[in-house]
């Protein structure tokens, strides 16, 4: 498992410098100031939980249903958060209806919530 949250987070923290590159550059010039800040605001969340999964790889044995649990809604929340936005930002850019992608932001936003709640929980454990 710790692996695969090695590879996931490296993926992720790789994409968010190639989309921050492809945002800055190349959708500069085609964005409204408005979606180049929500875009912008999901290559953000992408990078931090990038290095979080990086970090909680080498800290955690990620072996516990607690960890793993947290770790899934980390990885999957930030693919349905930040993807869903790339794609409503791009989409609306280009004229396209993927107005069905709205729904999906919220939903990996509040896997990210309860992801960074499981690791909330884990060291109250600890304390406790």
């Amino acid at each position: 498992m710790v692996l695969i949250v090695h590879v996931i987070g490296s993926l992720y923290g790789l994409l968010a410098i190639v989309f921050g590159a492809f945002g800055a550059h190349a959708l500069k010039k085609t964005l409204t100031a408005e979606q180049l800040t929500s875009f912008e605001t999901g290559v953000k969340y992408q990078m931090y939980h990038a290095i979080l999964l990086i970090v909680l790889g080498f800290n955690l044995n990620l072996e516990s249903p607690l960890e793993k649990y947290m770790a899934y809604c980390f990885m999957l929340g930030v693919f349905l958060f930040s993807f869903s936005i790339y794609g409503l930002v791009i989409g609306a850019s280009k004229g396209l209806n993927v107005r069905f992608l709205g729904p999906v932001t919220p939903l990996g936003g509040l896997l990210l919530v309860v992801g960074w709640g499981l690791l909330l929980f884990s060291f109250i454990k600890e304390w406790v």
